[in-house]
């Protein structure tokens, strides 16, 4: 009695598959010919489709390290920060894979070959997109990056891969991609504007009248030392500000930097209240005091920025081509038979499909309750296309 009902789904299934069998065996010729005449139909249009050709150029980036300067840096207390703050990308290469993408190398292209015309595009926008097309920019591993360059013409193919690492050099001159090239212009920038100040503070204390009790104070001692503690206080505010780039609040090295802040100030606040006031009212003490803080603070500016110019002109950033992109001798596109046996799958999977469904819709026919839902369905999507 058990043995009934569990032949019977049995039944079915094997009746289903000899079904479609059936199916497939009805329509052999047309899923055998069909795919064939397919993919050959598709092997003979590749061979009207103009080839392409690739070249590729293969470079190292410039190498970011640690300079000796910035190694340097480190001892000096206050500027210590400014070493971090400079320093390189987790990984150099997508910067410089960004910088081939960008608009500034893309638009040197377009003006230097004529790309515009020879793309036909009215606007740079879209000679920029078809550049993009035939451009594929890459780093390996093993840290080179690989430009590759379809064209039509294997000559050009390789003249604009090359290109691209030209302009790419170009751009690297103009923009501060080192760390110790940050760290020149930080430094150049600072110089610039302590030297203004020193100059103006050096002839404010010319134009002060120097008299009697402004010589007895004697400020070279105790002056001196509070002009230095101020440019110091300076030097450790300008390393808070980096450190806020790239350290959190919470940082122990922020906070550690923040209490040695707080400790030169309380120190300049002693000292300031131990200078004996001058008498007769005269400003010499102050004048010199400011003189000697600017003063301290070029001589810092200037010894870290002469230090950054002699790292950057040994770091440099110089690309190195490994392989310089030559004509192409064999086409890389179109595959010819990759199209046909991609075609002729394709095509045979589609009529498969085709037959199946067919079959299945002659078969819902035959049934008198399927086929009202097939009318139905065929008078909603008359209705749907308004040709009802």
């Amino acid at each position: 009695m058990n043995d009934t009902p569990a032949s019977g789904p049995v039944d079915e299934d094997e009746i289903s598959l000899l079904d479609l069998l059936q199916v497939v065996a009805d329509h052999l010729r047309l899923l055998v010919l069909g795919p064939l005449a397919a993919g050959l139909a598709a092997l003979g249009i590749s061979f009207a489709i103009a080839p392409t050709f690739t070249a590729s150029v293969k470079f190292l980036p410039p190498q970011q390290q640690q300079s000796a300067a910035a190694s340097m840096l480190a001892n000096l207390g206050a500027l210590g920060g400014l070493a971090g703050a400079a320093s390189g990308l987790k990984n150099p290469s997508d910067q410089y894979l960004a910088f081939i993408k960008s608009r500034s190398v893309q638009d040197a292209l377009i003006e230097r070959f004529g790309l515009m015309n020879r793309y036909e595009v009215e606007l740079r926008q879209d000679a920029r997109k078809s550049l993009e097309g035939v451009t594929r920019a890459s780093s390996g591993k093993d840290g080179l990056i690989t430009v590759e360059i379809d064209d039509k013409d294997p000559k050009f193919a390789a003249e604009l891969a090359n290109a691209h690492v030209e302009e790419l050099q170009k751009l690297l001159a103009r923009l501060a991609v080192t760390e110790a090239q940050q760290r020149r212009m930080f430094f150049e920038k600072q110089l610039q504007q302590v030297k203004g100040s020193l100059t103006q503070a050096e002839q404010a204390l010319k134009s002060s009248g120097v008299n009697a009790s402004a010589l007895k104070a004697s400020p070279q001692a105790a002056v001196e030392a509070v002009a230095r503690l101020r440019a110091s206080i300076t030097a450790q505010e300008i390393k808070i500000a980096s450190l806020r780039g790239y350290l959190s609040e919470s940082a122990p090295e922020f906070r550690q930097a923040l209490t040695e802040l707080g400790a030169m100030r309380a120190q300049l606040a002693r000292a300031e209240q131990q200078e004996a006031p001058v008498a007769g009212g005269s400003d010499y003490i102050g004048r010199y005091r400011d003189f000697k803080y600017y003063e301290t603070l070029f001589d810092l500016f200037a010894k870290q920025y002469e230090l950054a110019r002699v790292d950057e002109s040994r770091e440099g950033a110089v690309i190195q081509v490994l392989d310089a992109a030559q004509p192409p001798e064999r086409k890389s596109k179109p595959k010819k038979a990759l199209i046909a046996v991609i075609t002729t799958l394709a095509t045979g999977f589609a009529l498969l499909l085709f037959v199946f469904v067919r079959q299945a819709l002659i078969n819902a026919g035959r049934d008198q309750e399927s086929a009202e839902k097939i009318g139905r369905l065929k008078t909603a999507l008359r209705r749907a296309f308004g040709r009802a």
